[in-house]
């Protein structure tokens, strides 16, 4: 669904100030409107703002419009943004090109308002409703965090820049105590929206932008911690107990206490190359039941 509260951001490029003036009078009413004269600021602006679309000139000194489109793309940022080349050469060779590039769109100078306008917004709207089913593909449908399919492909992700960099890296598995017997006394609807809680505050203890929580299935959840040795997934264990704990949600069945626990299982590694993070996964599962073995409601780490 559109957030009705914010404007999309549309990015335009031309190094005529003239040019760029035009087109800010077509778009000003119905998007927030950011310039640049210059390739190098285009890539900066795109970087640092995350525009919605990018109406690009070809034709600009230094770097020109079709290297400011290869360097968007080349960027996992920025790559995603759609990209309409707005310009007075009329070649279908270079329109080509600049579809090849990874442009959705070429569009011939003078622009026409209404069939800017109307682009602009097709554009935009695909945009939209393709970050919406991506965004479907990789949280979990209950609880809204990532999803076992995403959580995969972060760690695959990380481990690999853990290899090329040298960098630590660590695992959190942790479970929720006795959550059967919480779902066959106070019913399944319960237990989702027990599931939900707990999620969230657990998301809320992953600070970082750089680390990922995700739902790995049942009552299971894992914390993947880029750049992290294990005395720091530990004090993050620590806190996920505790926080979780201080919820009190009653649990009148369990064995380990009258209010909701999890156990956790830490471990951490150095990625090298040729390896594979399954066994780092594999441990902190192994440390998972290390705990839930030695009583639950604990936390036990393991350094590969």
């Amino acid at each position: 669904m559109k957030d009705l509260s914010r404007k999309e951001k549309v990015l335009i490029v031309d190094d005529v100030p003239g040019n760029i003036k035009f087109l800010v009078e077509i778009l000003k009413d119905e998007y927030d409107i950011f310039m640049a004269t210059k390739g190098q600021d285009a890539v900066d602006i795109a970087l640092s703002n995350k525009p919605d679309l990018v109406l690009l000139d070809v034709i600009m000194p230094e770097m020109d419009g079709y290297e400011v489109c290869k360097k968007l793309k080349e960027n996992s940022t920025t790559r995603d943004i759609p990209i309409i080349f707005v310009t007075a050469q009329d070649d279908d060779t270079q329109e080509a090109h600049g579809l090849q590039l990874g442009a959705v769109d070429y569009i011939n100078k003078p622009a026409k308002p209404a069939i800017l306008k109307a682009r602009v917004k097709n554009h935009i709207e695909t945009k939209r409703q393709r970050d919406s089913l991506e965004k479907l593909s990789i949280h979990d449908s209950l609880t809204g965090i990532a999803n076992r399919r995403h959580f995969d492909s972060f760690l695959d992700q990380e481990w690999r820049r853990g290899i090329r960099g040298s960098l630590g890296l660590a695992i959190i598995m942790l479970d929720i105590d006795h959550f059967k017997k919480y779902n066959d006394y106070f019913g399944h609807g319960a237990g989702d929206e027990c599931l939900k809680k707990v999620a969230s505050v657990l998301e809320n203890s992953v600070k970082r932008s750089t680390d990922l929580l995700a739902r790995y299935g049942g009552e299971e959840f894992v914390a993947v911690l880029p750049q992290v040795q294990l005395h720091g997934a530990e004090a993050i264990a620590k806190k996920m107990r505790r926080v979780i704990a201080d919820l009190k949600i009653d649990h009148p069945t369990s064995e380990t206490a009258d209010y909701l626990t999890i156990s956790l299982g830490c471990a951490s590694i150095f990625p090298t190359r040729g390896s594979s993070w399954k066994p780092l996964l594999k441990a902190a599962d192994e440390m998972l039941y290390s705990a839930k073995n030695n009583g639950r409601n604990q936390y036990k780490s393991i350094v590969l």
